[in-house]
């Protein structure tokens, strides 16, 4: 295959880490490659750290920002046969990371790949364990419920083309993505030796937000629907988990936020699960409410 790509990177008010990450882009071994930021709106030094590098750069207005629209129309701008996706949060940890990821696509099966992401030093114990568990280090032990993800991955342009990112709802592009991909039997890696360090601590807000929209988006791409029982058993294992996690890393200070985080993780992914349904229901096409519980819980 033609081993171009087109690395596309969000970004919105990075300049806390976009600098990390464009450096370890720049300096990976694999070079053959152009740079397409997309930025949604920054107002701090974001902007001022991608003008270092070479690159081309669309902004657009932040309540235009929405994830699947958004990158149907970069990926419009793009001649590449390979179109990997680094969030500007996402720091490559090896120089052989990118090229890793793309070397996975000498498989001509192989639609899609992703990196193993790595929490960052000062992640949180319950974030780590979310990470160790999600992004193991060994390919045979990927979990099943992960089908891509894009603080570091890549798929073939020609399969975009076959199907193009949803828009039903705000977030989880990249899951559905690999979900249809896996429905039409297409081949999806796993890619560990391509590591990348990224994760956040968000406060309970955050966590809202964001598992508010995963919840959403989970009713589009599978189907579920709100069950307060299934909330409750996730509620007690992943408790039950974490604890155990915690006192093996021998965090005993953080234990009693475990709690206060998972009851907040799991009401809010229920109550994105009751937005998904009523819209399903009614046949809502407006993808701005699940929008505006993100923005909402959006530390300024």
């Amino acid at each position: 295959m033609n081993k171009h790509v087109t690395i596309i990177m969000r970004c919105k008010n990075s300049d806390w880490v976009i600098a990390e990450a464009l450096s370890a882009l720049f300096s990976q071994h694999f070079k053959d490659f152009e740079l397409l930021v997309v930025d949604s709106g920054s107002t701090d030094r974001t902007l001022e750290f991608v003008s270092a590098y070479p690159c081309r750069l669309i902004e657009i207005a932040p309540e235009h920002y929405y994830p699947g629209k958004v990158l149907n129309e970069a990926i419009a701008h793009c001649n590449s046969d390979l179109i990997v996706f680094l969030n500007s949060d996402s720091v490559m940890l090896s120089p052989n990371s990118l090229g890793n990821l793309v070397s996975a696509f000498d498989d001509e099966n192989l639609v899609a790949a992703y990196g193993r992401q790595l929490a960052r030093p000062e992640a949180e114990t319950w974030v780590k364990r979310d990470y160790a568990v999600s992004f193991p280090e060994h390919a045979q032990d990927k979990p099943s419920w992960i089908t891509l993800s894009f603080p570091l991955a890549a798929i073939r342009q020609d399969a975009l083309k076959q199907h193009p990112f949803y828009t039903d709802a705000w977030a989880s592009e990249d899951t559905e993505w690999g979900e249809w991909a896996r429905q039409m039997g297409h081949k999806i890696a796993y890619v560990p030796t391509a590591t990348t360090m990224h994760s956040h601590n968000y406060s309970l807000k955050e966590i809202y937000g964001r598992r508010f929209v995963e919840g959403e988006a989970d009713c589009f791409i599978f189907k579920k629907r709100p069950n307060i029982y299934e909330r409750l058993r996730e509620l007690v294992t992943m408790t039950a988990n974490d604890m155990i996690f915690h006192v093996r890393m021998h965090d005993w200070r953080s234990i009693p936020s475990i709690l206060p985080k998972r009851l907040v993780y799991q009401w809010a992914y229920f109550q994105g699960l009751r937005l998904g349904t009523k819209r399903i229901s009614d046949k809502c096409f407006d993808t701005s409410l699940g929008q505006a519980v993100v923005l909402d819980s959006t530390v300024k």
